[in-house]
């Protein structure tokens, strides 16, 4: 994001690698937007935590708390020594009716940002880890449209480490659940890309296991 908040430098704040940012759950009226280092969002999911995301320069986190005035919905945690910018309602506000191009560009940022984060939660709410799995491409085939919707077959640019990132399982697990979809020939694994043969097929095996999973 190429947004010149140099003015805002005052807002800055620095966190040590391993710092808690804010805690699920907690109250918020803050949100950030991450200048220098990495940010680790994880959520407590059957007692279990689940990473989210990991969040890089210009990305911004905790914004929900901002529009939705709910609780935090995941937990901040500091990879890296962070410098981040903290704007609370009062300063935010400021920024809205200061700056209109900023503005313009912050709450398309954060509608995309809110469906993104809904999205990855929907994964992680699939018992079946199979099926985790599968959503994960069925969840980067919505955002990275095909040139033709009726070809099945989709290639996508993307890594192990990053299949499991998002399915919220360690990468061995996550490679033993991509060599049996590939035993099966539902896709191919390269080491620069991962080529599912039928993107439909993946859908409605989701579809099965989600409805399953909601009669049980």
């Amino acid at each position: 994001m190429s947004l010149d908040l140099s003015m805002f430098g005052r807002f800055a704040q620095t966190y040590q690698p391993g710092d808690i940012i804010f805690c699920e759950y907690e109250p918020g009226d803050t949100f950030y937007l991450i200048q220098s280092g990495r940010v680790q969002i994880v959520k407590i999911m059957d007692d279990i935590e689940k990473n989210v995301d990991i969040l890089q320069p210009g990305e911004i986190f905790g914004e929900m708390a901002i529009l939705e005035e709910a609780p935090r919905s995941a937990s901040a945690v500091a990879i890296d020594k962070v410098v981040a910018l903290e704007f609370n309602r009062a300063n935010f506000e400021i920024l809205m009716k200061g700056n209109p191009q900023i503005a313009l560009k912050l709450l398309k940022l954060f509608t995309k940002r809110i469906y993104d984060q809904k999205r990855r939660f929907m994964i992680l709410t699939l018992d079946d880890i199979q099926a985790r799995v599968a959503d994960v491409f069925i969840m980067l085939a919505e955002t990275q449209p095909a040139d033709d919707p009726d070809v099945n077959e989709r290639i996508f640019k993307t890594t192990v480490d990053d299949i499991a990132h998002w399915a919220g399982m360690s990468p061995d697990k996550c490679k033993q659940i991509l060599q049996h979809f590939a035993n099966q020939r539902r896709i191919e694994l390269y080491e620069d890309r991962i080529v599912v043969k039928n993107i439909n097929d993946f859908g409605r095996f989701v579809q099965s296991r989600r409805r399953n999973q909601q009669v049980e």
